[in-house]
C-alpha cells in the first residue's frame, strides 16, 4: 500500500469508532489517508482523533465558516486511489443509491472516478429491510464493492446481522481493490469478446430445443476481465444475469444464427476471445408457425447443423488475436480437447468434465484444464466459478505475454 491514496467516508453510526484502527492499519502498511466526514458523525469520533492519526486535516462542511475557503470536493475524489465509506448507514446509503447530495462525502462520492468500497453498519431489522437490501444491490450494480456487514453484538443491545465488518476485513478488502486496480491492470486498453449461456433453438412458438448453461461462468469471466481494465463485449444467450460496467457492452441473443452474426460484427476489432458459450450443433430445419398439437405418438424433427461460432473465429483470426474456447465432454477428454484445440484454431482450451462432481452447467463451482497449442495440460481443483474466472484470466494474462 506504499503511497497509495485512500479516502475514508465517515458517516454517523456507533461503528465510526473502530476507523481509528483501520487508518492504523493503514498507515503501518504505508498509505496516504484523508478523511470526510458526515456533520452527524463527529457525533461518534473525534476529527481531532482521526486528523492526528492520518496526518492530513479532516473535511467536514463544503466551506469553513470561520475563514470562507471552500472545500473542493472534485479535488478530493480525484485525489484518491480509492473511496471507502465505513461505516455507511442507512441515511447514507439511500443518499448514495438516489443521489441526493447534502453534505461533502456525498458529493466527493458524486464526484468520485476511483473504485468505492462501502462497509454497511445498522441494527438488524433495518439490515435486513427491503429498502436497504435494494438500495445495496443498486449500488453493487454501479459497480461499488459491498463489504458485507457481519453477525455479532449490536448497539441496540440485539445481536444479528448488522454489525460493521471488522477494520482487518474492511483494511484486507482496500488491499486487493487496490490490488486489482493499480497492479492487475493487466488488460487495460484490450478488447475482449466473451460469449455466454445457451443458446435455445425454437421448434414452434412456445418450444426449444436447448441446454443446461446458466451463463455464470462466462459472466464471471467478463466481469474478471473488466476487473483488470479490459473494454469488454458480453454476447450472451438466454440467462436470468445481469452485469453493469462503464466498459462493458452486453448483447444478448436466442439461437447460434444470432450469436454467429453478432460475434462477425466485433471480433475483426477484438484482440481475445473467450468462446464460453454452450452454442447448440443443431437446429430445427423448420419452426411451426403455430403450436404443435400432440396427436401422433411419435413425432419426427429434421435438425441441421448451426454455423460453428469458434471454427469461424479461428479461421478469421489475425496473428494478434488468441482464441479461447471451451470443451464440456462426458468422456476422453484429453483426446477431445486436442482435437477441438486443433480443429477450431484456438490457442487455448479450457476442458470440464459433467462427470466431475460440482462441475458443469447450473452449478456454482466448476472443475477445469487449460490446453495450449503446446500440447501442455494445467489442471486446477474445484473453485467457485468467480475463482475458475480469475485462473483463467491469469492464465491469458502469462500465455499472452
Amino acid at each position: 500500500m506504499l503511497n497509495k491514496r485512500v479516502l475514508l467516508g465517515i458517516s454517523g453510526g456507533i461503528a465510526a469508532y473502530k476507523i481509528a484502527f483501520l487508518i492504523r492499519l493503514l498507515k503501518k502498511s504505508g498509505a496516504d489517508v484523508k478523511v470526510v466526514m458526515t456533520p452527524s458523525a463527529v457525533d461518534f469520533i473525534s476529527p481531532l482523533v482521526l486528523s492526528t492519526l492520518s496526518g492530513n486535516p479532516v473535511n467536514i462542511e463544503f466551506w469553513n465558516k470561520s475563514t470562507g475557503q471552500w472545500t473542493n470536493h472534485v479535488e478530493l475524489a480525484l485525489w484518491a486511489d480509492v473511496l471507502v465509506i465505513a461505516p455507511l448507514t442507512a441515511n447514507t446509503l439511500s443518499k448514495m443509491s438516489n443521489g441526493a447530495c447534502d453534505n461533502l462525502l456525498i458529493a466527493v462520492y458524486l464526484s468520485a472516478k476511483s473504485p468505492i468500497l462501502v462497509a454497511p453498519a445498522m441494527d438488524l431489522d433495518m439490515y435486513a429491510h427491503f429498502t436497504t437490501k435494494y438500495n445495496l444491490e443498486l449500488l453493487a450494480s454501479n459497480n461499488v464493492k459491498i463489504i458485507p456487514a457481519e453477525n455479532g453484538e449490536l448497539a441496540s443491545g440485539l445481536s444479528g446481522e448488522g454489525r460493521m465488518a471488522e477494520p482487518e476485513t474492511i483494511f484486507n478488502a482496500i488491499l486487493e481493490c487496490v490490488h486489482l486496480n493499480q497492479q492487475f491492470k493487466t488488460f487495460e486498453h484490450k478488447k475482449v469478446l466473451v460469449t455466454a449461456g445457451p443458446t435455445y433453438e425454437s421448434i414452434d412458438p412456445v418450444r426449444f430445443i436447448g441446454n443446461r448453461s446458466s451463463g455464470k461462468m462466462g459472466f464471471a469471466i467478463a466481469e474478471e476481465f473488466l476487473n483488470r481494465g479490459a473494454h469488454v463485449n458480453l454476447i450472451t444467450g438466454p440467462t436470468n444475469l445481469s452485469l453493469s460496467h462503464p466498459n462493458l457492452e452486453l448483447t444478448r441473443i436466442q439461437t447460434a444464427q444470432e450469436l454467429d452474426a453478432e460475434v462477425k460484427k466485433v471480433w475483426h476489432s477484438m484482440q481475445i476471445g473467450v468462446f464460453a458459450a454452450a452454442v447448440a450443433d443443431y437446429r430445427p430445419d423448420s419452426i411451426a408457425s403455430e403450436k404443435i398439437k400432440k396427436h401422433d405418438e411419435e413425432m419426427t424433427i429434421r435438425f441441421i447443423k448451426n454455423p460453428d461460432v469458434l471454427a469461424w473465429a479461428g479461421a478469421s483470426k489475425e496473428d494478434d488475436q488468441l482464441i479461447v474456447g471451451f470443451a464440456l465432454e462426458t468422456q476422453n477428454l484429453l483426446e477431445n480437447g486436442k482435437a477441438k484445440l486443433l480443429k477450431k484454431n484456438a490457442d487455448l482450451i479450457v476442458l470440464n468434465s459433467i462427470n466431475d462432481e460440482g462441475a458443469g452447467f447450473e452449478s456454482e463451482t466448476n472443475k477445469i484444464s487449460i490446453l495450449d497449442k503446446d500440447n501442455k495440460l494445467s489442471t486446477f481443483e474445484l473453485k467457485s466459478k468467480t475463482l475458475v474466472a480469475k485462473d483463467i484470466v491469469n492464465y491469458i494474462a502469462n500465455y499472452s505475454k
